[in-house]
C-alpha cells in the first residue's frame, strides 16, 4: 500500500495518506476536502549516532550506486540496489 504526500487546496494543509488501488482517493483529515495536489515525497534516514547521511552513504556504497551502479543492468531489480 503506497503512502503519498498531499496538500489540500482548500485549507493548505500537507499530510500523508495510504492509497489503496481502486479506492476513492485521499481526503484531507482536517477539512475532508478532496481537492488535493500530490507533493514530492522525501525520506529521512537516522542512525543511533544521529548521522543519517552516513547511513545513506554506506547503503549506496554497499549497493554500488555511489559509483554508477557497478554492473550492467544495475538499479532496482537489476541487483545493484542490494534488495535482491
Amino acid at each position: 500500500m503506497p503512502i503519498y504526500e498531499y496538500r489540500c487546496t482548500n485549507c493548505d494543509r500537507s499530510f500523508e495518506a495510504f492509497v489503496r488501488p481502486g479506492d476513492g482517493g485521499a481526503q484531507c483529515p482536517l477539512c475532508h476536502g478532496s481537492k488535493l495536489t500530490r507533493e514530492m515525497s522525501t525520506f529521512a534516514a537516522r542512525s543511533s549516532n544521529g548521522d543519517g547521511a552516513a547511513v545513506v552513504a554506506d547503503a549506496m556504497a554497499n549497493s554500488g550506486a555511489a559509483n554508477g551502479g557497478g554492473t550492467a543492468g544495475s538499479g532496482c531489480c537489476g541487483g545493484g540496489c542490494g534488495c535482491h
